[in-house]
C-alpha cells in the first residue's frame, strides 16, 4: 500500500483529485474511489482515518470523564479549570433562558386572562343574553 500512504502524505486534496480523474476517465474507478475513501475514513474524523489524531473528541474533556494529560501540567489545570467555568456559564445561562421562558409564558398567560374578564364584564356581546320581542 505503498501507493496509499504517498497520497496520504498529500492530504485530502490528493484524494479529492485523483477521485475526479478516475470519474473523468472511468467512472466506475472513481465510485470505488469514493467507496474507499468513505469506507477507510479518510474523509472524515468520524472512522478513524489520517485525519482522527488531530480533532478528536476523546482526548479532551467534554463532560464523561478525565482529559487526557498535555504533559504540561499548568496547561492541564488551566483547561480544567476553564471548561469547568465554561460549563457553569453554560448552565448559568441555560437557567436564565429558562426563566425568560417562563416569565414570557406567565405574561401572555395574565394578557389572556385580563382579556378573558375583560370579555366577561358585559362588553362582549357573544355572551349578553339575546333581547326579547316586545309584544
Amino acid at each position: 500500500m505503498e501507493l496509499v500512504e504517498r497520497i496520504d502524505d498529500y492530504g485530502k486534496p490528493a484524494w479529492i483529485g485523483l477521485m475526479v480523474v478516475a470519474f473523468i476517465l472511468f467512472w466506475p474507478a472513481g465510485l470505488a474511489i469514493l467507496a474507499y475513501l468513505l469506507w477507510s475514513g479518510r474523509m472524515g474524523c468520524w472512522k478513524g482515518g489520517p485525519a482522527r489524531g488531530r480533532f478528536n473528541r476523546e482526548n479532551w474533556n467534554w463532560g464523561r470523564g478525565k482529559a487526557a494529560s498535555s504533559g504540561n501540567s499548568a496547561f492541564d489545570e488551566y483547561r480544567e479549570e476553564t471548561l469547568r467555568r465554561l460549563e457553569e456559564e453554560q448552565q448559568e445561562f441555560f437557567d436564565f433562558l429558562q426563566r425568560l421562558r417562563k416569565a414570557k409564558d406567565k405574561a401572555e398567560f395574565d394578557q389572556f386572562m385580563a382579556e378573558r374578564r375583560r370579555g366577561a364584564g358585559g362588553t362582549d356581546e357573544s355572551h349578553s343574553p339575546a333581547p326579547q320581542p316586545q309584544s
